[in-house]
């Protein structure tokens, strides 16, 4: 293989890898989408949006060359902008980049270990250009596969645990759920800053400077992935504590008013008891003014009971 072919496969690989994360991208974000019926024009429309904000930014940077981190904020930020659009919260769509960058650096992490070795043994000890970058060419596509199968099963097992959580965020909430995947991009960026250091005409790797960190580097990615599930994880319960909290507060604001209403319907019942003796009463007296014949008492004290049955009403 010449150098211009295996320059002309490593571009082309880049961009079906690109091509391949951006379609992971969109399906990442699609179950979050609002308005979702199956095939309209306007969800056809945000899965498009979504696709090409990762395809067009990493597709031109093949030419270009950015760091990657400037590819990272230019993404979040386009797709934090459509996120009105995509009927998806602001800080929700904020959260989903950040995490997707996140979770691709950890495994481009981990699975720069296995290329240090791969690379040593297919490439390094060969003899002739052509044999060197053939196995150039056979690791890249063997890493890169190793990190698409990696990169998949840690986006899918977040992307459940997102399925679950309530996505109205607070600002202390984002700030919260944000705290490791930010630490774990820049721990990413600045180890790979120093994987490779040009020192007077010397590459120095260092891994082989310290061959620990071959080890200790993935397994501290590893811790860092799992401290963003148990943050997800953490403020899931935390959601559902807050809500049990508000179903106990209507319960017991419908308990006081049904309380309220008992004590309402005791007091007119006890009125109504009150009544009943006093309407004894009165029938005890009229009937003894009317066997005595007393019939202008008996008017008066008939008009009089007239005024308490209104001061009851």
């Amino acid at each position: 293989m010449s150098e211009a072919s295996f320059t002309l496969f490593q571009n082309t690989a880049m961009g079906i890898e690109t091509i391949i994360y951006a379609c992971f991208l969109t399906a990442f974000f699609y179950p979050h989408m609002a308005g979702k019926k199956g095939g309209n024009a306007q969800e056809i429309i945000k899965v498009l949006i979504v696709f090409l904000s990762y395809a067009a930014v990493y597709l031109l940077n093949i030419g270009v060359d950015l760091d990657k981190w400037v590819c990272m904020v230019i993404v979040t930020a386009l797709l934090t902008a459509a996120s009105r659009y995509l009927g998806i919260g602001r800080k929700p769509a904020f959260l989903f980049g950040v995490l997707f960058f996140t979770i691709r650096n950890l495994s481009s992490l981990v699975v720069a270990s296995v290329n240090f070795y791969t690379g040593r043994y297919l490439v390094w000890g060969e003899e002739g250009i052509e044999k060197i970058l053939w196995n150039a060419a056979l690791n890249f596509c063997l890493v890169e596969l190793l990190q698409l199968i990696l990169f998949s099963v840690l986006l899918y097992i977040v992307g459940c645990q997102l399925k679950k959580c309530r996505m109205e965020l607070h600002t202390r909430e984002l700030c919260y759920l944000l705290l490791t995947p930010l630490t774990g991009i820049l721990f990413v960026n600045i180890i790979f800053r120093i994987l490779l250091m040009v020192s007077e005409n010397q590459v120095i790797q260092l891994y082989e400077q310290y061959p620990a960190l071959i080890g200790i580097v993935p397994v501290v990615a590893a811790l860092f992935y799992v401290g963003i599930l148990a943050t997800i994880v953490s403020y899931q319960k935390m959601v559902g504590l807050q809500e049990e909290k508000e179903r106990y507060f209507v319960e017991q604001q419908q308990v006081h008013a049904i309380q309220e209403r008992m004590a309402e319907v005791d007091q007119f019942y006890d009125g109504i008891r009150r009544m009943k003796h006093e309407m004894k009463n009165h029938l005890t007296n009229i009937k003894g003014l009317l066997e005595s014949g007393d019939y202008g008492g008996m008017g008066q004290y008939i008009s009089r009971m007239d005024e308490s049955m209104d001061a009851f009403e």
